[in-house]
């Protein structure tokens, strides 16, 4: 599933340069993470980099995105095929 950032975020801005998919932005008041680019860094790293670089722990399973590894696997796929 997509990862989310909860209002916990401190605005470190650490995560947002460690996201291989670009699916973190500066939102209203905290970060954000765009559900339809984040694959938990599937196909790039072994674990979501941004989970590994946050100092607060903000960063959570999204539920409102439930996906597998084979459907996190495709969406790699899908954003990093040539057009």
């Amino acid at each position: 599933m997509a990862l989310m950032i909860t209002d916990e975020c401190i605005n470190c801005d650490v995560c947002e340069p460690e996201c291989p998919n670009e699916a973190i932005s500066q939102g209203e008041e905290i970060y954000q993470i765009d559900p339809n680019l984040c694959t938990q860094c599937v196909g790039h790293f072994d674990t979501p980099q941004c989970i590994e670089v946050c100092p607060v722990d903000c960063i959570i399973p999204d539920p409102n995105h439930p996906e597998n590894d084979d459907q996190l696997r495709a969406k790699y796929e899908r954003l990093t095929s040539p057009a």
